[in-house]
């Protein structure tokens, strides 16, 4: 699976931490946004990688080393 468009540094940024085990909280205060825009770069994340959720993204930023 191709990606529609590439991720943008937030959505990296965000992923990064969901893969390591921080919630969307944590991730908000680490990069103090609002856990709403958290939720909305993991949102669109998934929508460009093709998930179906988070962890899934997660998932498939890992393959494409995009994401450590």
């Amino acid at each position: 699976m191709d990606i529609k468009k590439p991720l943008s540094p937030r959505e990296i940024d965000c992923l990064n931490w969901i893969a390591q085990g921080k919630t969307s909280w944590e991730t908000s205060r680490i990069l103090q946004m609002s856990q709403r825009t958290v939720d909305y770069h993991i949102q669109s994340a998934c929508n460009k990688l093709n998930a179906a959720n988070r962890t899934a993204a997660v998932a498939c930023a890992i393959r494409r080393r995009l994401v450590e």
